[in-house]
């Protein structure tokens, strides 16, 4: 969700090319770190023991009732095995080419899996022009990343930080082997990659680590909210401003439930119930730089796939899990707070008075017919903060409770 706070000066700033490099010099030490504990937290002990039995190896969904399971590939079943061995490797610096960021760099637990930058940076400091996302209940999405219907696995969407090109995030294209035997020389890691892939010759591929990091995304829910509480029948989960928020988020006059339902709060949801949903892209009238709807340049949204003009603006339906520890917001990070969220949304689109992006996305020709002007008075309004915060803080860790 929701604008840019102050100009887009403001934007520029914050995304500067001095504040990336230390973001990235930051992100490494913090990664290495994480590293090292988590290795050995995963498996120092399968060292010592046996292989792990059937029923050990075994994966559980903790789901609250009334909530089927998501959709899980044929091909790369669950198991704890390797969502522990996906822990380890998503806060493993290792999977980078020199070594200096992990996925956790970019999604840490403490951000419910997101940064807290405006957008982050790849390992060569290169800029990435979308905003880090949180991977709250990820299992459940009917598509990956802001603005690719293509991207409809957690498979398919890890091979864009390991190996693409434009921008580098992890580069593991410029060492693959490299990274392949970093990983083998470790002794309490391979064991786990036996544990997770044990009828493979060679468990320590590039296919195994993809598959052991979508199982542990996949393991990220997030379905234990204060929300949750209160549906479930705790009254006092909620207090009274977010119960008036929650009125006004499902009423129909306000009507932000369309794109943004219960219980996954996003329209790119699916489940074993309904495992073909497709993705759907809205524009919600961030920018009209020309009066026609355009958007800056490299950053135009399923447009830039398309080629359709129709496209231009248009973006994946986010959940709002967990959104009030994920800013900045939209897929730029332009937008600061989730109060400033609600009124460019209450405003039916944001206007940029001057800078390079001006412009009144309230006026785009291409701004979805749902983004339409709200009368909210201020304590709506703020009603309606308070209960995107009760949507929870972020997942937790699911291997602590299982070693």
């Amino acid at each position: 969700m929701s604008g840019m706070r102050g100009s887009s000066a403001h934007h520029q700033e914050r995304a500067g090319g001095g504040n990336r490099a230390q973001s990235v010099r930051r992100r490494g030490v913090v990664g290495r770190a994480l590293a090292s504990g988590v290795i050995v937290m995963a498996f120092g002990s399968a060292c010592e023991g046996s292989p792990a039995s059937d029923d050990e190896a075994a994966w559980v969904w903790e789901l609250p009732p009334g909530i089927p399971e998501p959709v899980v590939p044929e091909d790369n079943p669950m198991s704890s095995a390797k969502v522990e061995l996906g822990r380890a490797l998503f806060f493993d610096v290792r999977l980078s080419y020199d070594q200096t960021m992990s996925c956790g760099s970019c999604h840490g637990p403490e951000q419910a899996f997101a940064d807290g930058e405006v957008t982050p940076s790849g390992s060569t400091g290169e800029a990435l022009a979308r905003n880090s996302q949180g991977l709250a209940n990820v299992a459940y999405f009917s598509a990956y990343t802001w603005a690719n219907p293509l991207l409809v696995s957690l498979e398919a969407q890890a091979l864009v930080p390991l190996f693409a090109d434009v921008p580098i995030e992890l580069g593991a294209q410029r060492d693959t082997e490299g990274i392949l035997q970093r990983l083998r020389e470790d002794e309490a890691l391979l064991d786990g990659f036996g544990r997770a892939f044990p009828e493979e010759e060679e468990p320590v591929s590039v296919a195994s680590v993809i598959q052991a990091l979508a199982s542990y995304q996949r393991s990220l829910i997030d379905l234990d909210a204060p929300y949750d509480r209160f549906v479930q029948g705790d009254e006092a989960a909620l207090d009274a401003a977010a119960q008036r928020g929650l009125a006004l988020f499902l009423s129909e006059r306000v009507g932000c439930a369309r794109c943004h339902p219960p219980p996954f709060f996003t329209v790119n949801a699916r489940t074993v119930d309904d495992p073909d949903r497709a993705p759907e892209f809205v524009n919600t009238g961030l920018y009209n730089l020309d009066g026609e709807g355009s958007y800056p340049e490299g950053n135009a949204g399923l447009y830039e796939l398309t080629a359709d003009p129709a496209d231009i603006g248009r973006f994946r339906v986010p959940s709002l899990r967990s959104v009030g520890a994920t800013a900045p917001y939209m897929h730029d990070g332009s937008v600061g707070s989730l109060a400033e969220a609600v009124d460019i949304y209450a405003a039916g689109g944001r206007v940029i008075s001057d800078g390079p992006w001006a412009g009144d996305g309230r006026r785009s020709p291409l701004k979805s017919p749902m983004i339409e002007p709200l009368d909210l008075a201020p304590e709506e309004r703020a009603d309606l903060v308070a209960f995107l915060r009760s949507l929870g803080d972020g997942p937790e860790d699911p291997l602590a409770p299982r070693l």
